[in-house]
């Protein structure tokens, strides 16, 4: 799916992933006792980070990365009745290898 934004300068735009909604000794957590997730995938990034010099450095993530996140980390927006995270490449920890 194709989202109609794009970040500014060093921002991200992140689609949640849930986390698994059962335990692995079976029980059903409920929607009241979940926690945010905090992995979720790129969906857009910005053209970079304007340094000192006046040369954009590209961000290190792109479209389709798999990522960790700080759970309180960026804005929450919704972009075509869809749920996203606006947040700043540095607020994400790291990427996960597939």
């Amino acid at each position: 799916m194709t989202v109609k934004f794009k970040p500014l300068h060093d921002r991200v735009l992140i689609r949640r992933i849930e986390q698994e909604s059962k335990t692995s000794g079976g029980i059903i957590i409920p929607d009241t006792a979940k926690e945010k997730p905090i992995e979720g995938e790129v969906v857009a990034v910005g053209s970079g980070v304007r340094e000192e010099s006046g040369n954009i450095r590209p961000l290190d993530v792109k479209a389709g990365d798999r990522v960790v996140f700080g759970k309180w980390s960026g804005t929450e927006v919704k972009v075509d009745g869809e749920e996203l995270v606006i947040l700043k490449e540095s607020d994400i920890f790291g990427i996960l290898a597939a």
